[in-house]
């Protein structure tokens, strides 16, 4: 297994796609047949979303050990510290060590739905900010708790059109470098779906002095309901008004759509290409088809899904 640090220095554009956790056995079979068919393009990795509060904790870590038994795939689970106290997070990175996973994107993580700072007490007990899992991971593996020597590679989150809980852009880039120099090494963005945003960030990022890999996040709209979902999720999505008008055009028509967000997603990440990203993160939803559209337009063949 080539460690994603080594990856990224070589300076070419990485390939990555992200999955959920299903909640059912039927979901996990279907999720299976997908990602069966994404196994030939040869990702350099996959990842493992975490529910909010640590809610799909078990299911992620089942996922991402199938993932790495039963494929060829090179998965990378998310970690989040709210509502996790230190022994929590320990005993997960044991296991994902034990089971020779070799990288975490480390995440603050949303609240649970309904939590109760009264009855269920300070979700931050154990850690407050992302840096503070960065920190914990970076101590794990200079203990050598990891049987690799170098242990944990570490991403963490980056948000081209701006954290939502922190209006003070200059603020929101002191906290990602502070993020950056507790020991990450690489960023994954929330997706945008203006170019423009990311190389913004990226500049702004590099000004900050930051100066580790930033891996873009392109999510293509397969849906008018899951379009307003994306909105929701990402609190704040924004969608420039030739997609609209696009996506307009479609008269509501799902198939008419979904061309429509597939071709707007390629030919963003044509542009990122031509801009030399460090590495395109395509989230799937769990599907196989627009990825594997998004790959055949733009020509991408290298097996090892490096371009």
């Amino acid at each position: 297994m080539i460690d994603i640090r080594d990856i990224l220095a070589q300076k070419r554009t990485t390939f990555s796609f992200e999955f959920f956790p299903p909640k059912s056995a039927a979901g996990a079979e279907d999720l299976f047949h997908h990602i069966a068919e994404l196994e030939q393009l040869r990702p350099t990795f996959v990842s493992v979303t975490y529910g909010a509060g640590g809610s799909t904790r078990q299911l992620t870590h089942d996922l991402v050990l199938r993932i790495r038994a039963q494929t060829p795939l090179d998965p990378m689970p998310h970690l989040t510290c709210v509502c996790h106290e230190v022994p929590d997070i320990d005993s997960i990175l044991e296991r994902y060590a034990a089971a020779g996973i070799n990288k975490i994107l480390a995440l603050r993580g949303d609240m649970p739905k309904n939590w109760s700072i009264e009855t269920q007490g300070d979700p931050h007990k154990g850690f407050k900010h992302a840096g503070d899992l960065v920190r914990h991971i970076k101590a794990f593996n200079h203990a050598r708790r990891h049987p690799s020597p170098r242990g944990f590679a570490i991403g963490i989150a980056g948000f081209p059109e701006g954290h939502p809980d922190t209006p003070n852009r200059l603020l929101e880039l002191d906290r990602l470098r502070a993020k950056a120099e507790q020991g990450a090494d690489f960023i994954i963005t929330q997706l945008f779906f203006n170019n423009r945003d990311l190389y913004d960030f990226r500049d702004r990022c590099e000004l900050a002095g930051i100066r580790i890999p930033i891996i873009a996040g392109i999510m293509p709209i397969t849906s008018i309901s899951g379009m307003k979902k994306m909105a929701e999720l990402a609190l704040g999505a924004r969608f420039p008004a030739p997609l609209i008008r696009a996506v307009n055009r479609a008269g509501g028509d799902d198939d008419a759509v979904r061309r429509v967000g597939v071709h707007w997603a390629t030919e963003q990440c044509r542009d990122l290409l031509d801009n030399r990203v460090a590495g395109i993160h395509l989230y799937t939803l769990n599907k196989s088809t627009a990825t594997r559209e998004i790959y055949a337009t733009l020509g991408v063949k290298d097996s090892t899904g490096l371009v």
